[in-house]
């Protein structure tokens, strides 16, 4: 992973302007939920809710893993991209926690390494979400004190579940979040996994795209999609508002095995 040195270093050997995009994910413990794999007729308590144990499958965090490696592919093998796209992970499950800083996905010819996901009981959505904001900012921050120009900064959130962190904290993300786009200052992409539940949080959580709901099959084909997107923005005229848009009939196309 770049160091804080490599970061900051690289505002000024790369001109391009960046488009910094932070991945919010889902954690929980619930992102072990299997699809396929053979019950074995023992129950078990994850996230405050009760699932069947089974052996075999793959886990939706499994699924997100391999979303992330195709997601960072995509940008690497598009040019404009791959200098302009800055990527932090940030997840959240019993609190939030910044697995990568924002970095490119290679420095000087050698890929980054993808960040690699472990799940916890809960889901502190706010935690993670305001995690994130903090990114974004301080990152906007480093980009002026270097006079690094900048596309509208992307947030993507994904989880599986309803919120059951602190209120206030959902809150406080929540009313960031409604005043950055509503100043046009941030594009936020919203995704259920697999469920309906905490839809109306999540929709309180994004002003202007409307949340949508994947399938596990779909994870990978929507970090396909999402990569090549960097592409449209980072070709796009600097000062101009431009969100990539995201409507149901695409989510059609997304749909690969899980393995």
């Amino acid at each position: 992973m770049a160091n804080d040195f490599i970061r900051i270093q690289d505002l000024l050997d790369n001109p391009d302007t960046h488009v910094p995009v932070c991945l919010c994910l889902d954690t929980s413990g619930s992102m072990m939920t299997t699809i396929g794999g053979t019950l074995t007729g023992r129950k078990k308590i994850i996230d405050g809710r009760e699932y069947d144990v089974v052996t075999g499958g793959t886990t939706r965090l499994e699924t997100l893993q391999k979303g992330i490696k195709l997601f960072y592919d995509a940008v690497y093998e598009d040019e404009s991209a791959r200098y302009a796209a800055e990527i932090s992970v940030v997840t959240f499950d019993d609190t939030a926690h910044v697995l990568t800083d924002f970095s490119r996905v290679e420095y000087n010819d050698v890929r980054e390494p993808i960040p690699q996901l472990t799940t916890r009981d809960k889901t502190d959505l706010g935690a993670g979400v305001n995690c994130a904001l903090d990114r974004l900012e301080q990152r906007k921050e480093e980009y002026k004190e270097k006079g690094v120009d900048y596309y509208q900064p992307w947030l993507i959130i994904m989880t599986d579940g309803e919120n059951n962190g602190p209120l206030p904290e959902l809150e406080r993300a929540r009313q960031r979040i409604n005043k950055m786009v509503r100043e046009n200052k941030l594009s936020v992409y919203p995704f259920i996994i697999g469920t309906n539940e905490g839809m109306g949080t999540l929709a309180s959580l994004s002003p202007r795209q409307k949340p949508m709901r994947i399938k596990e099959t779909q994870m990978k084909g929507l970090f396909k999609w999402l990569g090549k997107s960097i592409s449209q923005v980072s070709s796009g005229s600097l000062g101009t508002f431009k969100q990539v848009s995201l409507d149901e009939f695409e989510v059609t196309g997304w749909d690969e095995p899980l393995e």
